[in-house]
């Protein structure tokens, strides 16, 4: 603390104008509102141009699945051609620019137009020469001037992309990595290789299995769509705002009532939307207030919707679409990823609902205000909307395949929402709820085809097995050493990427090195999915949190750090994965009900430690040791189990007879 102390005015003034941006992220509308302000004021040729667009993209997308699948070289293509014209259409270089000077605007507009011209020359080369493609072989085959000339048009509307909807952080690590495929023949030392041809770098982006069209991208087009849609339509239809009154009623009439309200509020609708900062602005301008009004401070308030809108990502049964490239990453189904899932996020949400509690209790605050009460229609009658949902889950659990169920249970949101006379859309509504996940996909799609930029570099220029080398060279084979690299090196990413970059970059350099270890495939990947997960939530770089504090009215800065201490569950279950791995559901009965016991013994614990309350208020002391034995079930072996449940054990009993001792004190 005292380093901030230290500085004067350009720190405060760098504090205020972080503060001054959460206000500004705060007051912009949620998602929906957003879209459909943007589709309002458009021109029309461009509305219709995207609505076209749309629906020409579902009708493609539903007769691969319902229908006849193309060759790979014509629907993974086709795929990324819709998300470039799409994206380009929403977010015009006319509009991003300052200079409002017409002339320079038209320019601009012929900038753009040369950009879709050029989408569609690459959609013209891919589905003309679908079959030709299919029967090339890599690495051996000659690049033709067309095919290195579609190479560089590719290239450049894909980074154009990254450059104007995802980051210029993404944009950067790109180029960097461009850079070293060029460059990396006049670097000394272990990261040295031979370096790439003009040609072979465009065969490696463009015609290589790891490229721009590799298995990210696949996943964007097999599965991340439909999962988009039926989001968009199910949130739209009715059940966001069924799932959201479900976590305000769950907990109107307890202590600190409005926090836990938005730790389930943000969990269940976590399930279906996977965005930590749209949780936030949807269900953080319903539950802030009255978390404000209970008695929490802003910058808890805040925190504590931040927390509990990121872990939306780690909780099944849709998560993140980190999850769905994993599940195409390791090659198993999505639905043992997200049953592996299931008990860490019971124990990220249990710790921040114990916390909530445990700070209420603290505060004194009191059950039966009933100014908190939250005042909304009644539930019951409303529940038949979670149908979708409902039956998502049954589907994909019998064996459908994922894309038909959210196909079949976007029907169904469509129909349940027809039949609902207080909330039943118009035409043009459902046009633009279609576009909206359309659009989404979309920008989904961007960052998975340009990660296989880094990917297809990585793979050639055997950058991963050097740092696997590194990383067990110089840590001596230790996993401890190489999963610390790793959190590190996910936290980095993810504070400047999207998580699905992030995920995919991790993935890239550091998962061969884990695994090396001896860790196996699936917890070694959800020990790096995790850590971009919760780097949305550490600062210096937390949208989330700063658009919370926006809400709240409270300093971004110590929201965020207030949000990096509440989430301190999720930097350790990671550890947990890799040295119990019967937390993921891997081992046997016995195992994974000790895995589960010590979890929750953990996250107890933490939370005590963190929220500094259980029955009296602890001391610095107290705390720590609370910390210390939390961290004993982090590590293996019976000695450390029976180490941190005495350690616990005792602490408890303590604090809960100090605190009968001193409330007659109290009382006198």
């Amino acid at each position: 603390m005292s380093l901030f102390k230290k500085s004067g005015g350009a720190e405060a003034e760098q504090k205020l104008t972080m503060d001054e941006k959460a206000a500004q992220m705060a007051q912009e509308p949620d998602e929906e509102s957003k879209i459909a302000k943007k589709l309002k004021a458009m021109p029309k040729w461009r509305y219709w141009a995207i609505a076209i667009l749309a629906v020409a993209m579902t009708v493609f997308q539903l007769y691969i699945k319902l229908g006849k699948p193309m060759q790979p070289w014509a629907q993974i293509p086709l795929h990324l051609c819709f998300s470039m014209w799409i994206v380009f259409l929403f977010n015009p270089m006319a509009e991003k620019v300052k200079n409002k000077d017409s002339k320079l605007k038209n320019l601009w507009w012929i900038y753009d137009g040369a950009l879709y011209i050029a989408i569609g020359i690459i959609c013209w080369y891919f589905l003309a020469n679908a079959n030709a493609l299919n029967l090339r072989v890599y690495n051996v085959d000659k690049m033709t001037s067309l095919q290195i000339f579609v190479a560089v048009l590719l290239l450049w509307c894909v980074m154009e992309a990254v450059r104007r909807v995802v980051s210029l952080a993404l944009f950067g690590v790109l180029v960097f990595f461009m850079a070293y495929a060029f460059f990396g023949q006049y670097i000394s030392g272990i990261f040295r290789f031979a370096g790439m041809t003009f040609p072979q770098f465009c065969e490696t982006l463009m015609l290589g299995q790891n490229g721009i069209f590799g298995s990210p991208l696949s996943t964007s087009l097999n599965t991340l769509f439909y999962f988009m849609v039926f989001g968009a339509f199910f949130s739209n239809c009715g059940g966001g705002s069924v799932l959201i009154d479900m976590g305000m009623k769950l907990s109107d009439k307890t202590a600190g009532g409005p926090a836990k309200a938005a730790v389930i509020s943000s969990g269940l609708l976590g399930m279906i939307s996977g965005s930590a900062v749209a949780n936030v602005s949807t269900t953080g301008v319903l539950t802030i207030p009255l978390m404000k009004k209970a008695g929490y401070t802003p910058e808890e308030a805040g925190a504590v919707e931040s927390v509990a809108s990121t872990g939306g990502q780690i909780m099944p049964p849709i998560m993140g679409a980190g999850a769905f490239i994993m599940a195409e990453m390791i090659g198993i189904k999505y639905m043992h990823i997200a049953t592996a899932a299931a008990i860490p996020a019971i124990a990220y949400f249990g710790a921040v609902f114990i916390l909530v509690h445990l700070l209420a209790k603290k505060k004194s605050m009191n059950a039966g205000n009933t100014s908190l009460h939250y005042e909304g229609a009644p539930i019951l009658p409303r529940l038949y909307r979670l149908l979708p949902i409902i039956v998502l889950v049954v589907l994909i659990f019998t064996g459908m395949s994922m894309p038909r169920a959210a196909i079949y249970c976007t029907l169904m949101s469509i129909v349940i929402n027809l039949i609902s006379k207080d909330i039943r859309m118009t035409p043009k509504q459902m046009l633009e709820t279609l576009i909206e996940g359309v659009r989404q996909a979309s920008n989904v799609a961007i960052p998975t085809a340009a990660c296989g930029i880094m990917i297809g570099i990585v793979v050639r220029s055997g950058v991963a097995v050097k740092i696997a080398k590194l990383i067990g060279k110089t840590g001596n084979n230790s996993i401890l050493f190489a999963l610390v690299i790793a959190a590190i090196g996910c936290l980095l990413l993810g504070m400047a990427l999207p998580t699905v970059a992030a995920y995919l970059i991790a993935n890239t350099l550091f998962c061969s090195a884990i695994q090396n270890l001896g860790v196996e495939a699936l917890v070694a990947n959800m020990f790096i999915f995790y850590f971009g997960v919760i780097a949305q939530i550490t600062p210096p770089v937390c949208l989330a949190s700063f658009t919370a504090a926006g809400i709240a009215g409270g300093s971004a800065w110590k929201t965020g750090w207030k949000a990096f201490t509440y989430a301190i569950t999720a930097f350790i279950c990671p550890f947990i994965f890799v040295y119990r791995p019967a937390i993921l559901l891997i081992g046997t009965v016995p195992e994974i009900i000790l895995a589960c016991a010590m979890t929750l013994a953990a996250t107890f614990f933490l939370a005590s430690g963190i929220a500094g309350y259980l029955g009296k208020n602890l001391n610095v002391f107290e705390r720590i040791l609370f910390f210390v034995a939390a961290t004993m079930f982090v590590l293996p072996g019976a000695l450390f189990d029976t180490v941190g449940c005495v350690m616990g054990a005792v602490l408890v009993v303590y604090c809960m007879g100090a605190s009968k001792f001193l409330k007659p004190k109290a009382a006198a």
